[in-house]
């Protein structure tokens, strides 16, 4: 074993490949983490060489890392036969790439509005391209992160959530299709997790204070580690549905109540901070994250400065 995280223990996925992307912070860092611990050998693809090389050296298990961006189709490819020559096989794919933006759709810069999409679906579909070949010769596994997004979507997270019910719709399409040839596809249905994305959701304007007036569970943030222990239960399942936390699994009967609920809920609390929001000039993806998706700096995040077009840059706090 090497580096200083987790023991590696014996799991059913012991000796298996596989790849995630996104894996410098977050949910994919964590969902790595404990990937390796279960003993598998782990390919970890991002945007941040630094910090995925670091990670690969803490894993109790064999990994390397490729910076890549998932929007890029000629990169994946190279990442693709990189990963397969490296390891011989690849039985998992976790296409779990993502950013957001806060705001309303009014007056919310189209770039940043299209990169979201670019990078959580079309991505996406960019990385399952890449990597088929390799799941159809191991017969193996592909897991999509969509998340609570998909199923009940919400204001001021417009391409967020567009992104994730098309990331959704684009799984289970897939799963017939790749059926004949031994490929099993899963989707996972996140809440709220406590990742440097979520946290920079925490000083958008209004955006916190929505989640928090929202009822039961559903404003609740949920820590990382046993959110990555379901998906990789059922990653090692080869489940079609994941749902981290596993209360998750009750709004599926509720789709068709939840939109028109969210909607009338929300909606009082948009109209009352209209003029916050509306005075808000957003530049930029939320967290650090969403900077290196960005090619800039100028994401948002705990820590981390904003422009707006009444008080100039605001404090690092």
């Amino acid at each position: 074993m090497r580096g200083s995280g987790r023991t590696a223990r014996r799991s059913g996925l012991s000796g298996k490949v596989a790849v995630v992307t996104g894996a410098a912070r977050g949910l994919g860092e964590g969902l790595a983490r404990e990937l390796s611990a279960r003993g598998v050998r782990v390919a970890l693809v991002g945007l941040e060489p630094e910090r995925l090389a670091r990670l690969a050296a803490e894993l109790p298990g064999e990994a390397e890392h490729w910076s890549a961006d998932v929007t890029d189709a000629p990169a994946m490819a190279e990442v693709a036969a990189a990963v397969s020559a490296r390891f011989g096989r690849v039985h998992v794919v976790v296409a779990n790439a993502g950013v957001a933006m806060s705001g309303l759709f009014d007056g919310s810069d189209e770039a940043q509005w299209r990169r979201v999409v670019e990078v959580n679906l079309l991505g996406s579909v960019t990385t399952c391209r890449a990597f088929l070949p390799a799941l159809k010769d191991s017969r193996g596994y592909y897991l999509q992160i969509a998340s609570l997004a998909a199923i009940a979507p919400a204001p001021l997270m417009s391409a967020y959530c567009a992104s994730k019910s098309g990331v959704e719709a684009f799984a289970h399409c897939l799963r017939p299709e790749l059926a004949m040839h031994g490929v099993d596809v899963g989707v996972a249905y996140l809440s709220w997790t406590d990742t440097d994305m979520v946290r920079g959701t925490e000083e958008e304007p209004g955006s916190a204070e929505t989640r928090r007036r929202l009822p039961g569970p559903l404003g609740r943030v949920h820590p990382v580690a046993p959110v990555v222990a379901r998906l990789a239960d059922g990653i090692e399942r080869r489940s079609a549905h994941v749902y981290a936390p596993a209360w998750l699994r009750a709004t599926q009967g509720l789709r068709g109540a939840l939109p028109p609920f969210i909607a009338a809920f929300a909606g009082r609390q948009v109209r009352r901070i209209a003029d916050d929001l509306a005075a808000v000039t957003r530049r930029g993806l939320i967290g650090p994250g969403g900077a290196a998706a960005a090619g800039d700096t100028r994401a948002r995040g705990v820590g981390e400065a904003r422009t707006d077009d009444v008080g100039g840059p605001a404090q690092k706090r």
